[in-house]
């Protein structure tokens, strides 16, 4: 299959993917410790009991700094393949970096976009963590993640549970939202949002939709690391986050009200699980898998 160039797929690019790559994407480098740190352990719970094997082709969708991708590199060891494709360059940068730093020539990284063309019919397993709940086109990028699988290939993709289960979210923006206001329908998002896909029901409708089968959902529920001390979770969630959210559309508003936001917040993470390496709250997810029927 011919692979185009990334002047051709740049062009491609969608008001939602410049948005990752404009404006969330130097946030997240700048938190890098807290985002990889935190959310590792949720993919950690499950990533050893997924069926990969030797010599498998794996790809990872929405891949971010590399780090899933380059433990599926070592779970395919060197006779197999994995391809790790996200829409913002300068994650995958990071990836390519730890992967040569640790001798791994089974690995690739690709710049793509899931709702607009993955590779078809390469892959034994494809693997998304916090990935697939930003689709704005939900059915068609799963259709996508199940076309690049062989017949009878395996998927699993890890997203948030429901709010009420994510105090390591929530808690900060029930903070916000006691100063600032809810954003607006029209607001620039990164997309239909962290808990677009907490029902199961719903789900399982847009993956039948996209064409799996067995699908299954496991609840994996751990507490993560929300920053290295209390300074460090506050520029945390004024950055990122669904707090984040609130405090960047909310604009010269949140930035007049900046000292009551962050002394609120800095009362909230004084009642929090405080440690030698920082800040932990509880968090829930659920790792869905399913197989390409063929």
């Amino acid at each position: 299959m011919a692979v185009r160039s990334e002047a051709a797929v740049m062009a491609e690019d969608t008001e939602f993917v410049r948005f990752w790559n404009d404006v969330l994407g130097p946030k997240f480098i700048r938190f890098k410790h807290v985002l990889v740190d935190g959310l590792s352990r949720h993919s950690a719970a499950c990533l050893p009991k997924l069926p990969v094997r030797r010599g498998d082709a794996a790809l990872d969708v929405g891949c971010g700094f590399g780090d899933t991708a380059i433990e599926l590199a070592r779970m395919v060891g060197p006779e197999g393949h994995v391809l790790g494709m996200d829409c913002v360059d300068a994650f995958m940068e990071f990836g390519r970096a730890d992967a040569r730093c640790d001798g791994l020539t089974n690995l690739e990284f690709r710049r793509g976009d899931a709702e607009i063309a993955l590779p078809r019919g390469e892959f034994d397993f494809v693997f998304s963590r916090f990935g697939t709940m930003f689709f704005t086109h939900t059915v068609p990028a799963l259709r996508n993640m199940r076309l690049a699988l062989k017949p009878g290939g395996r998927m699993a993709h890890i997203v948030w549970r429901q709010r009420e289960d994510n105090p390591a979210w929530m808690k900060a923006k029930e903070v916000m939202l006691r100063f600032l206001p809810e954003p607006g329908e029209d607001a620039a998002t990164c997309g239909p949002g962290p808990f677009s896909m907490a029902d199961p029901e719903k789900v399982t409708a847009q993956m039948r939709a996209a064409g799996y089968g067995e699908i299954a959902f496991e609840r994996v529920d751990t507490r993560i690391n929300m920053g290295r001390d209390v300074r460090d979770a506050i520029d945390f969630q004024l950055a990122l986050g669904p707090a984040g959210e609130v405090f960047r559309v909310a604009g010269a508003l949140a930035e007049q009200r900046r000292p009551e936001i962050e002394a609120a917040l800095a009362e909230m993470y004084a009642a929090e699980e405080q440690a030698e390496d920082g800040i932990w709250m509880n968090s829930s997810s659920w790792v869905i898998t399913a197989r390409n029927p063929g």
